[in-house]
């Protein structure tokens, strides 16, 4: 039997609620992939902001179980919401030092958690699959768990990078979630050149189960702003995507630095 959360069930409540209102229409293969019980990474595409809490909500409704999620560190510098991510038990990631968050992600799996990870980083403006960084891979080795790729099409039509939707937009939305059969963990070989041969397999894994359920996506997308540009749709192409995505960084690092030569010094 699974502890009680009420933190997590709150959580989780309100999200149900938030997409009943919204009647999000979720179709769901692949679930007997998920484990009932002991650790696991699910590397869960990144299209959308939504996407952690719609895998959470099906993960729940099938088997009760929590998804320990991997954030930013600033979410969890904000008052209300880093409470409710500590409550949740949620791991904060630095960006500048991630070596501690990743040693709390391994204790984590040890200890039986489902870690929810995006390897791609950041949401893909491009709604393909990008290149991947290695944790997940790395940190399931470490764990000697095995992954679990899942895919999200659909709930980037609800919130997204660079698209404001509107309500009308955002009601009704299906949404196909695919979970892939489980990659074992690969302990045998640690060197580099493994978890990197690894992770382009998570990669082409994932590409696979998203091209599986665009392909049954019940809502044509040609000329949609949604959907990737070599399916007809309007959305950047990677490069693309890889170009705007860069200038952000680079201007959020200017403010960063900017911001630290300003604050005052005593």
């Amino acid at each position: 039997m699974h502890k009680r959360e009420p933190i997590y069930s709150t959580a989780i409540g309100a999200g149900r609620a938030l997409f009943g209102l919204l009647r999000v229409r979720p179709t769901v293969t692949g679930l007997e992939h998920l484990p009932a019980t002991g650790g696991a990474v699910l590397a869960i595409t990144h299209f959308g902001y939504l996407d952690f809490a719609l895998v959470e909500w099906i993960t729940w409704r099938h088997n009760r179980r929590h998804i320990r999620f991997m954030a930013k560190k600033g979410a969890f510098d904000h008052p209300l919401i880093g409470a409710l991510l500590r409550g949740m038990k949620h791991i904060s990631v630095d960006m500048d030092s991630g070596r501690e968050a990743y040693a709390q992600a391994v204790d984590a799996l040890h200890d039986g958690e489902l870690l929810g990870v995006f390897p791609e980083g950041g949401v893909n403006a491009s709604f393909t699959v990008r290149e991947l960084k290695t944790g997940a891979v790395r940190m399931a080795q470490a764990a000697n768990v095995p992954i679990i790729p899942v895919a999200v099409w659909g709930g980037h039509r609800l919130m997204t990078k660079n698209h404001r939707s509107t309500l009308r937009e955002r009601v009704g939305v299906p949404v196909g979630i695919r979970f892939g059969q489980p990659i074992p963990p690969d302990t045998a070989g640690p060197a580099d050149r493994d978890v990197a041969a690894h992770t382009l397999r998570l990669h082409d894994t994932l590409q696979s189960l998203v091209d599986a359920v665009q392909a049954e996506y019940p809502v044509p997308g040609a000329g949609a702003w949604w959907q990737p540009a070599h399916l007809d749709g309007t959305a950047p192409t990677p490069a693309e995507a890889a170009v705007v995505e860069a200038e952000r960084r680079r201007r959020k690092a200017a403010e960063k630095l900017a911001a630290a030569q300003a604050k005052p010094r005593f």
